[in-house]
């Protein structure tokens, strides 16, 4: 079922930079842009908390009011903290009620494979789905019942039953979900005495630092 969109108050914001959207942050609002339909980039604030706990209810389609006018908005990327729960920065595309958009959803895997009987366990390989549909169209999520799968059975993007209007945008021959018996891993040999066992070698993980908010700038598309 598709959500509606939600009425929320933003204000036009002056102040650009980390710093400055730092101070927003500690004071309870999350800085973002509007873009789009060849309109100027519009910066803004809104309500922290009563932005979020929208976003958390999967809402994707916004009325923006704003110094008097009102804008029918996409959310195109939420930016989060390096641990992922802190909303830094929202970016909202101008949307209108008849035109398509590319979004991804949630999909949802539903029920108990039959092949749990035989050994098998459920692995889903994609939790999220790329799709194009109506502004008016955008699923909460899609659901896929899995009860009937057995052992070795196989769920492609392809055999997924879309709502009406939506349509996947990823290739249809990418797996999903599969049902394999998950065989137990063979034990390395101990190193005998007086043999030293190769290093380990870690790799480090770049740092994820916050993305810059030069791109407000310029329209995106």
């Amino acid at each position: 079922m598709a959500k509606a969109s939600v009425n929320i108050a933003a204000k036009a914001r002056e102040e650009k930079g980390s710093r400055a959207n730092k101070r927003l942050r500690d004071a309870g609002l999350v800085p973002g842009v509007i873009y789009g339909h060849k309109e100027a980039v519009v910066t803004i604030t809104l309500p922290k908390k009563e932005l979020v706990g929208h976003l958390e209810h999967g809402v994707h389609v916004f009325d923006l009011a704003t110094d008097g006018k009102t804008e029918k908005v996409l959310v195109k990327e939420v930016q989060y903290d390096h641990l992922g729960l802190e909303v830094l920065h929202v970016d909202f595309a101008r949307v209108s009620l008849d035109e398509k958009v590319e979004i991804t959803v949630p999909l949802e895997l539903k029920g108990e494979p039959a092949g749990e009987k035989d050994g098998g366990v459920l692995q889903q390989i994609i939790s999220e789905l790329e799709v194009e549909c109506l502004v008016t169209d955008i699923p909460d999520l899609i659901t896929h019942n899995v009860s009937e799968m057995k052992l070795d059975d196989v769920v492609h993007i392809k055999d997924l039953k879309l709502p009406a209007g939506v349509r996947a945008l990823q290739d249809p021959e990418q797996i999903v979900c599969q049902v394999k018996e998950v065989k137990e891993e063979e034990v390395a040999p101990v190193a005998a005495e007086g043999e030293s066992a190769e290093p380990e070698i870690i790799g480090k993980k770049p740092e994820e630092g916050e993305a810059a908010e030069g791109a407000a700038a310029e329209e995106k598309k």
